[in-house]
């Protein structure tokens, strides 16, 4: 990814900071893409919808099984709620995304098909603009940041961002990267977030990035 990314970014958007930090990630996550399983952007939004606050490894178990079943809009909308809701169960928050599952499988069926750009996902009800981001970067390779709690998290841990709320940090991540990088940089946040910069306890000792990274740096000068 790294080297056709290189040749990408350099325009004159990014600090040379962001592009060390963009180019010491790609390096450590060489893997990092979507984990969630899915055969279509409809099965992907589903996904997502079923991975908050669950991982995704879980969310797979359960897809492999669901999807079986049902991975059309009228599928789900024909299928009982009760039934839904059962086989989703051990993602957790069963009612809520089982609802938010059949609505927007309403909402597709209305529009006549699945939305294929960020404004148009959005319109699907319950679907907001992290869960369309996901969708629209991951299944039809749209420039996007997606900003869930692991690129909250590392985005303002590092210094990438310095941001109150999710809308924030999204805007000033696009600020600072070029778009073409936008979908990459999500994935690479994620994994750091998932396998290195984990919230209670970060790895500092076996990350590349501490010497670029903000949190660090002020843990080591108030050690001092």
């Amino acid at each position: 990814m790294l080297a056709k990314s290189a040749l990408l970014c350099n325009n004159g958007n990014m600090t040379k900071e962001n592009y060390n930090i963009y180019t010491i990630l790609d390096g450590m996550h060489k893997n990092a893409e979507c984990e969630l399983n899915f055969g279509s952007p409809f099965e992907l939004l589903v996904a997502v919808v079923l991975s908050a606050q669950c991982t995704d490894k879980r969310v797979n178990k359960v897809t492999e099984e669901l999807y079986k079943v049902a991975n059309t809009p009228e599928q789900f909308v024909a299928m009982p709620t009760e039934e839904l809701e059962q086989r989703i169960f051990s993602c957790g928050f069963y009612h809520n995304k089982a609802k938010a599952i059949k609505e927007l499988s309403a909402s597709i069926i209305e529009l006549g098909g699945m939305p294929e750009t960020r404004e148009g996902l959005m319109q699907l009800r319950g679907v907001g603009r992290k869960t369309a981001n996901v969708v629209y970067a991951v299944a039809y390779g749209g420039n996007a940041i997606a900003v869930d709690t692991h690129v909250f998290r590392v985005a303002n841990r590092i210094g990438l961002a310095d941001a109150k709320t999710p809308e924030n940090t999204e805007q000033q991540l696009m600020q600072g990267f070029d778009e073409e990088l936008w979908g990459h940089l999500h994935h690479l946040l994620i994994f750091h977030g998932r396998y290195v910069c984990h919230s209670r306890a970060p790895e500092c000792g076996i990350c590349a990035l501490k010497e670029c990274c903000k949190h660090y740096k002020k843990n080591t000068a108030e050690s001092k």
